[in-house]
């Protein structure tokens, strides 16, 4: 049985892996829906890019293998603009770098986006929790706010 959402993730590693030598992805790729993805993770790549270097400093981008280099654009993409848990888009990450990349290419992969997901995982508070486990916090420490009212 295969898995729909991986053989996806398959094409669109395939399709960015393809745009690195074509520049337009219409061409990489006959699937409208697909080819529209691509485009837009296309369009975030200088960020992507960026977020990649950052964390990969052992290699500059122009000498990570095609192959990892589109692994880490897809998933980084999908982790900025899907709500797919973090540690399924590292787990996908290292099947498709078995699958496509070299020998040394899931120990890479895991390891960059081990550190650039749960360091985005740690620099984005949780926005309903914070300012609420504060108040919680002191209300269970059986501290009063102080209002400004006098009795």
């Amino acid at each position: 049985m295969t898995d729909e959402r991986h053989e996806r993730r398959i094409r669109l590693m395939q399709t960015l892996f393809a745009h690195t030598f074509i520049e337009e992805t219409s061409q990489a790729d006959p699937d409208a829906e697909l080819a529209a993805e691509v485009e837009l993770i296309v369009t975030d790549l200088p960020q992507i890019d960026a977020q990649i270097h950052r964390f990969a400093l052992e290699r500059p981008l122009s000498e990570i293998n095609k192959v990892d280099l589109a692994v880490l654009r897809l998933i980084v993409y999908e982790s900025q603009h899907k709500k797919t848990p973090k540690k399924v888009l590292i787990d996908e990450a290292v099947e498709l770098a078995k699958e496509f990349g070299s020998e040394t290419s899931p120990k890479f992969v895991n390891g960059v986006l081990g550190q650039l997901l749960m360091t985005e995982l740690d620099a984005k508070p949780d926005p309903e929790s914070a300012p609420e486990s504060e108040s919680a916090s002191s209300e269970a420490l059986g501290e009063q706010k102080d209002t400004g009212a006098t009795t």
